[in-house]
């Protein structure tokens, strides 16, 4: 009898899966094989196995219809005690608790896979494998279940499911920091990004080691965003390990415009050997040699510490080692060597004599240090007047401000502005100029310029060039204070093309004393790009 009832359930599970019209044909051969009473035990019409009517309404699919998925058919909800809003709970919860055991019946809480899957994430219910994540000293273990890892990455694919899988319990990672390997985690159950400044190196060398590209591009896209001076020499020391060369190239274009602001900042120090000889070989490097050389020696007596040497002038020197000779040190102003190099103690005393002879000898000894100069970076000019003129009365400048706001396509680093200068004869102007964005002074430098009278343009400059991002609006002022009058623009253009740069221009609230788009002062903006 038992087995005649599984044949019957058998029989139940394939008339549901056929299509109708098979299963009316089967209805039809059903009824004539119960009124001929032949048949086997526990036919459909007897009552020892006769079937719940609820088995028939399970057969809806009568006509084509676009499915829905589960989304569709079960909307998100605004109230506080939203799904979406219990999902980032979770979330939050696993990252500090790997221990959470959902709510009896959590499955019918949330209405996708996706947020049915990311309660999973981090949390020991169901898994199967356990990572030791960290250093020795500074390790975490992470829960993880391998079919959600291996459908994420294909890395943990072949670790689990591959031909030379370990069927192992806890696999130990210490090469990878807990915190990126959690953030890692997170995007492949959660399908989230979630990065920081301090441990998005870490988390794109985890997307890298475990081949989770779209992690890692989004890496490098943060790394991008917030790459500056302060950062780039790291950075680029970290792009060319990772083999990223739009990082690498993007570092590049920050530490030839801002070399200096590069040089003196503390993450130089921190960069391999390969990095610093690379960056010490730069042609293009916008920076005074002397710079370059107190570079180098900071690095020098880091690189010491790391190596734990004495801070003395001698390992200093044997860490640089052939670096120290693509440092332009002939190149220097004499000033700057007499004053600097010279007196360093790093030169041996026949370098110096020899660079001394260098300067003052019609015979130039020969030097193992390169004597070319470096060509630095040529700034370009975006003139946004057609044409200039004075008058007798314009344009007076009583300590009012000119001012106009610009944006780019494309980054640039704004080195200085160029501006008009007297129409009545020689004359000296002080300017202060500043460049601002959204209000915050990213860039300002007092100083003077000397005009010859002439219509053409004077450049003043900032200490340093200020890092321009797109599609944003900065503005740029200068307060000038001159007792002559001076030319001023006509003409002007909304929108200038120069080079590859496309530049905008719009007036400026800050502006008093009549600086607009269609004239005024401020003729020229003088960048690298």
């Amino acid at each position: 009898m038992v087995d005649d009832k599984e044949k019957n359930m058998k029989c139940l599970t394939f008339f549901l899966m056929l299509p109708e019209t098979v299963k009316n044909r089967s209805k039809k051969g059903s009824k004539k094989a119960n009124s001929s009473g032949g048949g086997g035990g526990g036919s459909v019409g007897s009552g020892s196995s006769k079937l719940p009517p609820v088995c028939y309404e399970i057969i809806t699919l009568k006509t084509k219809k676009k499915k829905k998925m589960a989304a569709d058919i079960f909307p998100r909800k605004k109230p506080a005690n939203s799904s979406s809003t219990t999902v980032q709970q979770q979330h939050q919860h696993n990252l500090c608790n790997n221990n959470l055991i959902p709510a009896p019946n959590w499955q019918g809480l949330y209405p996708t896979i996706r947020e049915r899957n990311a309660v999973m994430f981090n949390n020991d219910l169901m898994a199967d494998v356990h990572f030791v994540v960290g250093p020795p000293g500074g390790t975490q273990r992470l829960p993880g279940h391998k079919y959600v890892l291996a459908v994420g990455s294909s890395v943990f694919h072949a670790m689990f499911y591959g031909e030379l899988a370990e069927d192992k319990d806890e696999i130990r990672i210490p090469d990878v920091e807990p915190a990126a390997f959690l953030a890692m985690l997170k995007y492949i159950y959660c399908d989230e990004i979630d990065l920081a400044a301090d441990t998005v190196l870490a988390t794109l060398y985890a997307a890298k080691k475990y081949i989770v590209p779209h992690l890692a591009r989004a890496c490098v896209n943060f790394l991008e965003t917030s790459l500056s001076a302060k950062n780039a020499c790291v950075l680029l020391s970290q792009s060319c390990l990772f083999e990223e060369p739009d990082l690498t190239q993007r570092c590049w274009e920050v530490i030839d415009a801002q070399a200096e602001l590069a040089l003196k900042s503390e993450g130089f120090c921190d960069i391999d050997f390969q990095t610093l000889e690379s960056i010490l070989r730069r042609e293009t490097l916008n920076a005074k040699e002397i710079v370059v050389f107190e570079a180098a020696l900071n690095w020098a007596e880091v690189e010491c510490q790391r190596q734990d040497l004495a801070l003395s002038i001698e390992n200093k020197r044997k860490v640089l080692g052939k670096a120290l000779y693509l440092i332009r040190i002939p190149t220097m102003a004499l000033d700057d060597f007499a004053n600097g190099a010279a007196q360093s103690g790093v030169l041996t005393l026949n370098e110096t004599n020899d660079i001394f002879l260098w300067y003052t000898a019609s015979k130039k000894p020969e030097l193992q240090f390169v004597s070319k100069a470096r060509k630095g970076l040529v700034p370009q000019r975006c003139h946004r007047f057609q044409s200039c003129a004075y008058r007798s009365n314009q344009w007076r400048y009583r300590g009012r401000c000119d001012s106009i706001q610009f944006a780019v396509d494309k980054r640039v680093f704004i080195a200085g502005f160029g501006l008009y200068g007297s129409s009545c004869g020689s004359a000296e102007y002080s300017a202060k100029i500043e460049l601002k964005r959204q209000g915050v002074v990213l860039g300002q430098n007092l100083s003077k310029y000397f005009s010859d009278g002439s219509s053409n343009t004077f450049p003043v400059w900032f200490e340093y060039p200020v890092q321009i991002e797109p599609d944003t609006f900065y503005t740029a002022s200068v307060v000038l204070d001159g007792n002559e009058l001076s030319y001023f623009g006509q003409e002007g253009m909304t929108e200038v093309q120069c080079g590859k740069v496309t530049v905008q221009f719009q007036c400026s609230s800050d502006s008093t004393n009549g600086t607009g788009v269609q004239g005024g002062q401020i003729p020229e903006l003088i960048f690298y790009a």
